[in-house]
Parts: C-alpha cells; sequence; structure tokens
C-alpha cells in the first residue's frame, strides 16, 4: 500500500552522497604547482631579456673573425705600449698599427707614432669596444699591432735547395739545421730562432701538428731573427728526417740519456740536422729511431734537465767551435 502523497514508482528527487564523490574535483584543487622563475615566464620581461642575451651570444660566436690581411686571431696581435714599442724596434714585420680613440699619448705612445711614420705603417683609429673585441679581452692600453700570418716554406724543398747550393759551392759552411720535436711554447721557438741566426744556422723545422709557431710572441723572442731564419713547416717530421739522411745530412737528437755527451760530437764538421724534444716528454720514439746519435749534454747532477732553447744554444755554440777549428 503506497504512501499518501507519493505516486506509485516515483523516487525520491533529494539525491544523497554516493560513494567516492569527493575524488571528482580533485584535480581542480591540486594546483598547476610552484610559479615557474620571472626568466621562465614567456610573457615576462626578463624571459625576454635572457633570450635577447642568448642570441647575442650566438651571433657573437657564429661571427667571422675581420680579415685584415690574413687570419686574425689574438696571438697574431702585439697588445699593450711597451710590447708594442719593443716590437717596432725589433723589426718585427706589422700590416697596421691600432690606435684607440681619444687616447692619452704619453712617451710610450709618441715613440710608436713616430716609429710607425718613418714604416710608413697604416695607422687606424677605432673605438674602445672594437679593440677590445680584436684583441679579445687581453690588457691593450689603447694600442695593438697587427702581425701578417708566417708564411712557412716547405721542410724537404728547404732541405733539399740549401744541400743543393752547398753541393754547387754556393755555402762555405756545412748546412745547419735545427728540428723541433713537440715544443709548443712559442717563445722556446723565438730563443731557438735567434740561436740559429746567431751561429750560422740554415732553417728550423717544426712539425705542422702539436708545435709552436711563428706567432707575435716567437717573433718578439726571437728579436728579429724571424726575418732572417726561415721557419718550415713538416706534414710529418719523421719523414722529412729520413729525407735529410738520405740527402746526405747526418741527424743527432739532443736528449739526456744520449749514447754521447756533446764535446764528443764529431758530426759537428758534417751537414748536421739538430732534433730536440720538449722538456718533459723528450724526442719521440719514431724520431729518435732514425736518429744517427743520440747526444747528451753534461750537466750538474743536481739540474734535471735543460730549457729546449738553452739546449740548442749551448749545441750549436759547440757545433760553431768545432768547424771553426776544423778550418783553422
Amino acid at each position: 500500500m503506497a504512501k499518501a502523497g507519493r505516486r506509485p514508482g516515483a523516487t525520491n528527487a533529494k539525491k544523497g552522497p554516493t560513494k567516492g564523490s569527493g575524488g571528482k574535483g580533485r584535480k581542480a584543487l591540486e594546483g598547476k604547482g610552484p610559479t615557474p622563475k620571472a626568466e621562465d615566464r614567456p610573457y615576462h620581461k626578463a624571459y625576454k631579456m635572457k633570450r635577447a642575451a642568448e642570441r647575442r651570444q650566438a651571433h657573437l660566436h657564429s661571427r667571422p673573425a675581420p680579415r685584415l690581411g690574413g687570419k686574425r686571431t689574438s696571438e697574431e696581435l702585439v697588445t699593450g705600449r711597451n710590447a708594442v714599442l719593443e716590437a717596432l724596434k725589433t723589426e718585427i714585420p706589422a700590416k697596421h698599427l691600432y690606435v684607440m680613440s681619444r687616447i692619452e699619448p704619453d712617451e710610450r705612445v709618441k715613440e710608436i707614432m713616430t716609429l710607425a711614420n718613418k714604416k710608413n705603417l697604416p695607422m687606424l683609429e677605432i673605438g674602445r669596444g672594437e679593440l677590445d673585441r680584436l684583441t679579445e679581452g687581453s690588457v691593450h692600453q689603447g694600442i695593438a699591432l697587427q702581425i701578417p700570418p708566417y708564411k712557412y716554406p716547405d721542410a724537404t724543398d728547404l732541405v733539399l735547395d740549401v744541400m743543393e747550393r752547398f753541393h754547387n759551392g754556393q755555402l762555405k759552411t756545412p748546412p745547419l739545421f735545427v728540428a723541433l720535436d713537440g715544443i709548443t711554447d712559442p717563445r722556446n721557438l723565438g730563443a731557438i730562432i735567434r740561436s740559429v741566426s746567431a751561429f750560422s744556422g740554415d732553417g728550423v723545422i717544426i712539425p705542422e701538428r702539436r708545435s709552436a709557431a711563428v706567432t707575435a710572441s716567437a717573433w718578439k723572442t726571437s728579436a728579429g731573427a724571424a726575418a732572417r731564419i726561415p721557419v718550415a713547416m713538416a706534414t710529418n717530421l719523421t719523414r722529412v728526417v729520413q729525407q735529410a739522411k738520405d740527402s746526405g745530412i747526418f741527424v743527432v737528437g739532443l736528449d739526456g740519456g744520449g749514447d754521447i755527451e756533446l764535446p764528443q760530437l764529431e758530426l759537428a764538421t758534417e751537414p748536421l740536422l739538430v732534433v730536440v724534444g720538449s722538456e718533459g716528454k723528450g724526442l719521440s720514439r719514431l724520431v729518435t729511431e732514425n736518429c744517427d746519435q743520440i747526444v747528451s749534454i753534461p750537466i750538474d747532477s743536481a739540474m734535471e734537465s735543460l730549457n729546449a732553447s738553452m739546449a740548442v744554444g749551448i749545441s750549436l755554440y759547440e757545433v760553431s767551435r768545432r768547424r771553426a777549428a776544423a778550418t783553422a
């Protein structure tokens, strides 16, 4: 029997809670996590500034270096007033002198200008920002000297040409070369060039890879000798050593554990190629195997080794002394 006021089969319009209904709004209540940093929000000013900085940085690294007289690197710029003045005095070749706009001239700057005018060296006035970029952040004191890239003759061509002149009687003394095996400091190279010039050598040979190059630093250390002594490049130093031997040149390597000591070097009066290795690693295995003799310099036992350029200077002096004694 149905209750009064309700139709048979009718349901209650008021719906009670159902199982699990509390989870239906959970996602909406979770939120969106921590607020991103200002620089990570695309609509924020900090984000736009960050993106602009990234684009500027990418443009700076992708922009090609200016080509003013050849390849441009910081090593081909002499920077600073003292260094530029010394470079001009020692006859280092130069293509341009960069002078910062509104530079405060002191005695060094005035002397630099005078020497540049005497050499008819082009002087370019540029802003500080441009000079900072050209010198890649080095201390320039408002002035920099551009050094042209060195033109290396081929090592094999140099050796064969000198030997031909020797056999034709055009050279009074036997040929004398120095080869560098693993020396990466350009100052060592510059000092060796200077020693080769001082003792009437015919050239310096460097490998194409993993070696010091004739940069502004090498020019400066050579005190102008790099303008007189050719520095030749060898694609493969071992092959050049073998070709030198085939042409009649004796090859001696400088090493602390040598077969003989320098005062007993009988080959000094012959056409000679002296090979010097780095102070730490010494001569490479292949070069050592192709040397006619390994020569050591007798030094005090308290001294472990000599600087490469010093060892070359001492060796060339002994070679020069023996050659002079042989012709006396």
